[in-house]
């Protein structure tokens, strides 16, 4: 099943609760929460509090998206803000291994994520260790950017690689208009920001994403 991950940083935070419940009213499964920490990437957004406060508000999975230094040093925050997911970079730490096994301490799932500029090779040692591995289409740190091409060659890489069971994602970039090429290459789970928050009907828009996924799906078998 392919998994629609609408990504908050484009959401309205004066009325985040509301917005997060129509996604899920649409059909979403995930919601894709990053966070930055204006050093690994130019921006700021959320850190545990934002997510504690919105975890009592829907049961839809928290992909949590960590683009921070060192971000061993807040996983255990995280995890017990709400977070059913945690993805760190594999360029923002020394012990890409021990911040997995720390994320599994905590009974969460672990995903790696890789920039533009980064191979698939420089996490091929650890692709058996992780839950996810989400691919960036887009320089990390803003929303509403052009998905990168060269993302498709990384999503196909992956498919081959992975073991049976573990999540492909994508993020940045991503319309109604290109959902295809994405899932066609591997992708099962799909982060879209602006594309969903952006539109004037955020549930429909996210019932359109999800059924043109699921009909891509069912066109790939």
């Amino acid at each position: 099943m392919i998994k629609i991950a609408p990504s908050i940083l484009s959401a309205d935070f004066s009325c985040l609760k509301e917005q997060i419940q129509q996604i899920e009213k649409g059909g979403a499964k995930y919601v894709h929460i990053d966070v930055m920490d204006g050093m690994f990437v130019p921006n700021i957004t959320m850190g545990p509090v934002v997510i504690e406060s919105i975890r009592k508000h829907t049961d839809l999975v928290f992909d949590v998206h960590l683009m921070i230094e060192e971000p061993e040093r807040y996983i255990k925050e995280f995890a017990e803000a709400g977070a059913d997911i945690i993805t760190v970079h594999v360029e923002a730490t020394k012990d890409i291994r021990g911040c997995i096994e720390k994320i599994k301490s905590f009974k969460k799932r672990a995903g790696v994520s890789i920039k533009p500029a980064t191979p698939v090779s420089a996490i091929k040692d650890i692709l058996g260790e992780l839950d996810m591995v989400l691919v960036m289409s887009v320089e990390p740190g803003f929303g509403g950017q052009k998905y990168i091409d060269s993302a498709d060659e990384k999503l196909r890489e992956l498919k081959e690689l992975m073991p049976a069971g573990t999540d492909i994602s994508v993020d940045g970039g991503i319309k109604l208009d290109n959902i295809d090429r994405v899932i066609k290459n591997g992708a099962n789970t799909v982060v879209a920001g602006s594309a969903v928050f952006g539109a004037e009907n955020i549930e429909e828009q996210t019932r359109l994403f999800v059924d043109l996924a699921n009909k891509i799906e069912a066109q790939c078998v």
